[in-house]
């Protein structure tokens, strides 16, 4: 998945995959403690890390997938299955392009929050707070931003929305205070079977440069949910995913809330 992270969405990534119930904790930490031990960069680490969280529902669909060399880059990540070594390169897809910045903005927001509250006291706030926001919401100037974070600590202390706050709800959460958005599923919001095609011919072009010694190799196309980005409720013109070419042995689209899968190729 090469494509510029910011820290606070990675946080982020990290944090809500941890609240996840359907997360395959065991695993899950195993990989992340081998990812700690490499040499990486630890901003490097951090986006291992999100990748292999974008990959919990993959391996609810195949268990016996072992992951060997989480550290690689071309692929992502090579693993072994059914005696097979399997390079795995993963990409996620992006709905909403002109939510991206909008949503990292807001990430960066949310994580100034968190440090104001558990600076003043951990104890006292910590929770997961679920906000939902008045339409229009202005990130253009530093100025904004520090009033809009003025208006979320004030209405998590107050347990009240103000400002800009449409509404916010509190979960039970142990360890700190974490902020994000709260979940709405739109019936009509689409993820175009264009967009996953366009990057399945993206990909097909890197292929010759991946790593030639293992036995197959697969893409794994995610649906971040937990991202307003690249959430959808359905794939519009599904059909035309039947019609893929592509090197790669085997394709399949996730998306990482409910686990669903569809296998392309």
């Amino acid at each position: 998945m090469k494509k510029a992270f910011s820290d606070e969405d990675l946080i982020k990534n990290l944090s809500l995959y941890y609240l996840n119930r359907h997360l395959k904790k065991k695993p899950i930490e195993k990989y992340h403690r081998k990812i700690d031990e490499s040499p990486l960069h630890d901003r490097e680490k951090y986006k291992k890390k999100a990748e292999i969280l974008l990959l919990n529902s993959f391996m609810h669909h195949f268990p016996e997938v072992q992951f060997e060399n989480l550290t690689c880059e071309s692929p992502d990540f090579i693993a072994k299955f059914n005696d097979k070594k399997i390079g795995i390169e993963l990409t996620e897809v992006i709905n909403h392009l002109e939510m991206k910045k909008v949503e990292s903005s807001l990430n960066k927001i949310f994580r100034q929050t968190e440090i104001l509250l558990e600076q003043e006291d951990t104890t006292k706030h910590r929770g997961v707070y679920f906000l939902e926001f008045y339409p229009n919401i202005k990130l253009d100037s530093l100025e904004n931003q520090a009033e809009i974070v003025q208006n979320i600590y004030k209405s998590i202390k107050r347990g009240r929305p103000l400002g800009v706050v449409k509404s916010v709800r509190k979960s039970f959460h142990r360890r700190n205070v974490f902020i994000t958005y709260e979940y709405s599923m739109n019936l009509f919001d689409e993820l175009c079977s264009e967009k996953i095609l366009e990057l399945i011919e993206k990909k097909n072009e890197k292929f010759p440069y991946y790593d030639s010694t293992v036995d197959e190799c697969w893409l794994v196309i995610v649906s971040d949910m937990n991202s307003l980005a690249s959430r959808y409720t359905f794939i519009q013109d599904k059909e035309h995913l039947n019609e893929v070419k592509s090197p790669f042995h085997k394709i399949f689209h996730l998306e990482n809330m409910c686990g669903n899968i569809t296998s392309i190729k």
